[in-house]
C-alpha cells in the first residue's frame, strides 16, 4: 500500500496554519483538481487526496489526533486511524462551496431538426429555372391530438413531484451549512405535467411519422451543389417549437455537348477541311435552339467564337452569361476513291507547310 503525503504538504499550508488558510488551501487546490475542470489521468486522485486531507485538518479534534499520531489516527483517541476512513460525499461539498450545483429550468421549447433531400435536374433546367414535386418523410404532430400527446378530450395532470415546475430542490447539509440545489425532476423530466390518458395514434409522444408532396421551385442560373432552404418543412419542433427547414441539395446532369464553366456555356463545333479553308455558315447548338455562325475562311483548330448572352441566367441579378465556341477541324478517317483523287490533287498543288525552327 502506496505512503500517504502528509495532509500538510497535501494542502500547501504550514503546520500552523490558521482555519481560514486551511479553508482557502482546500478552495485553490479542490477546484485545480475537480474531474469536471481538469482531465489529466492524476487528478482524480490529487482531488481524492485534497478533500482527505481537508477533512481532517479542518476538524478539530481529528487535526490534533493527526498532529500527535499522524495517520496512525489516534487510535485510543477514537477507536479508529484514519486509513481507511471514509471521505465520499466530496462531490456536494464542492458543488455547495463553489455554487455548483446544478440550476435546472423548466424545458424550453425546441425547434425540430433540419431535414435534406437531393435532386437531380438538367442543364437547361438549371439555366432556365423549373419546378419539381418531391415526396419526403417527416415527424408531424400528431393529427388527432394536435401535438399534446393526450386522449383528444383529455389534459395532462400537474406532476406531483415537482408540482408543476419542472424542477425539484433538494437542501444539502454540509460543513458549510445548508445549501440547495435545484435539477430537472426525474418524474416529468422537466415537463411539469404528466399524460395520464395518452393519444391512441401516437402513444403520448405528440409526433407521428408521415409522406408529404411539396413543391419545390428553383430559379433560373442555380449551379451543382446550390441548395434551396424550405422555411418550416423539416421535422415538427417540441413543446411548441417551430418546425425545422427543408434543404434541397441540386445535383446537375452531364449534357451530352455542352460544358459549363461558372455562367458560360462552352461548345466544340467540329467542322471539316473545306468549311475550315473556304469558310461557311454552320448552325450551332444553343441552350435557346440553334443559331447561325459564319466561319471564316482558312480557320484553324482551337480557334473561338463567342456568342454574346448565350449562357447561364445570372442568378439572382439580370443579364447572361456567353457561348464560346471553339473550333475542331475533323480529319476523315476514310475516304472515297474519288474524295482520295481530289486530295492528291489539292495537294500537290499545296507549297510545303513550313515547320518552325528547331531549339538549339
Amino acid at each position: 500500500m502506496p505512503t500517504k503525503r502528509d495532509y500538510y504538504e497535501v494542502l500547501g499550508i504550514a503546520r500552523d496554519a490558521t482555519d481560514e488558510e486551511i479553508k482557502e488551501a482546500f478552495r485553490r487546490l479542490a477546484f485545480k483538481y475537480h474531474p469536471d475542470h481538469n482531465r489529466d489521468g492524476e487528478a482524480e486522485e490529487r482531488f481524492k487526496e485534497v478533500n482527505e486531507a481537508y477533512e481532517v485538518l479542518s476538524d478539530p479534534d481529528k487535526r490534533v489526533a493527526y498532529d500527535h499520531f499522524g495517520h496512525g489516527g489516534g487510535e485510543g483517541l477514537f477507536g479508529r486511524g484514519f486509513e481507511g476512513f471514509d471521505f465520499g460525499g466530496f462531490g456536494d461539498i464542492f458543488d455547495a462551496f463553489f455554487g455548483g450545483a446544478a440550476t435546472a429550468t423548466r424545458q424550453a421549447p425546441q425547434r425540430g431538426a433540419d431535414l435534406g433531400y437531393n435532386i437531380t435536374i438538367t442543364l437547361e433546367e438549371a439555366a432556365f429555372g423549373c419546378e419539381k414535386e418531391i415526396n419526403i418523410s417527416r415527424t408531424e404532430n400528431c393529427s388527432l391530438c394536435q401535438g399534446t400527446g393526450c386522449k383528444p378530450g383529455s389534459q395532462p395532470s400537474r406532476c406531483p413531484n415537482c408540482n408543476g415546475t419542472g424542477q425539484v430542490r433538494r437542501v444539502h447539509q454540509s460543513i458549510f451549512g445548508r445549501f440547495t440545489s435545484t435539477t430537472t425532476c426525474n418524474q416529468c423530466h422537466g415537463e411539469g405535467r404528466i399524460i395520464t390518458e395518452p393519444c391512441p395514434r401516437c402513444r403520448g409522444t405528440g409526433k407521428e411519422k408521415c409522406r408529404r408532396n411539396i413543391l419545390v421551385k428553383i430559379p433560373a442560373g442555380v449551379n451543382d451543389g446550390s441548395q434551396i432552404r424550405l422555411v418550416g418543412e423539416g421535422e415538427a419542433g417540441a413543446r411548441g417549437g417551430s418546425s425545422g427547414n427543408l434543404y434541397v441539395i441540386l445535383s446537375i446532369k452531364k449534357h451530352k455537348f455542352f460544358t459549363r464553366d461558372d455562367d458560360d456555356i462552352l461548345y466544340e463545333l467540329p467542322v471539316n477541311f473545306a468549311q475550315a479553308a473556304l469558310g461557311a455558315e454552320i448552325e450551332v447548338p444553343t441552350l435557346d435552339g440553334n443559331v447561325k455562325l459564319k466561319l471564316p475562311a482558312g480557320s484553324q483548330t482551337g480557334r473561338a467564337f463567342r456568342l454574346k448572352g448565350k449562357g447561364v441566367p445570372h442568378l439572382h441579378r439580370g443579364g447572361r452569361g456567353d457561348q464560346l465556341v471553339t473550333l475542331r477541324v475533323v480529319t476523315p478517317d476514310s475516304l472515297t476513291k474519288k474524295q482520295r483523287q481530289l486530295f492528291q490533287e489539292l495537294a500537290s498543288s499545296l507549297s510545303p507547310t513550313k515547320r518552325p525552327p528547331r531549339k538549339a
